[in-house]
């Protein structure tokens, strides 16, 4: 290719860039119609309707419940750190899921349930409702003990 034609397909390409392009004709506008929504139906024939949310609206995951007191602790969640004797009698002190120790007599009624005894090493507590709060057919004991440290 020489300089000449170089040059002129330069110049072309320039040219085309630089004008405008030719107005295109448009075909008269026609009116548009809505679309047609078309419709659906489920028949359920007795199952479960996949599209139905389940949780409606809940959120999957468990709101942290805040415990104030022993009245909001569950037996399950009580962590025995020791026992004392104040008074001429047993005290077991437990610790909140916090951290922070509570003293515990005998009679203290938490969520599920209430101190039954307390001895020099153990706690029994007597679990009267389940983890939803319903009452259980069948009271059943639940015994926490202190493991001794070995020196």
């Amino acid at each position: 290719m020489t300089a000449r034609t170089r040059w002129t397909a330069l110049i072309f390409l320039l040219g085309c860039a630089v004008l405008p392009a030719p107005a295109q004709t448009q075909p008269p506008a026609q009116e548009k119609k809505p679309a047609a929504t078309p419709e659906f139906s489920y028949g359920s024939g007795g199952r479960r309707d996949p599209f139905k949310d389940l949780l409606q609206g809940q959120s999957v995951r468990g709101e942290k419940k805040v415990i104030t007191g022993l009245a909001d602790l569950a037996i399950d969640d009580v962590v025995l750190m020791g026992i004392i004797k104040s008074g001429g009698k047993l005290e077991a002190i437990i610790s909140l899921p916090e951290g922070f120790p509570l003293p515990l007599r005998l009679g203290d009624k938490l969520a599920d349930g209430y101190v039954l005894s307390i001895e020099e090493t153990q706690v029994v507590f007597r679990k009267t409702r389940d983890a939803k709060g319903l009452p259980l057919p069948k009271p059943r004991d639940v015994i926490k003990d202190i493991i001794a440290e070995e020196p």
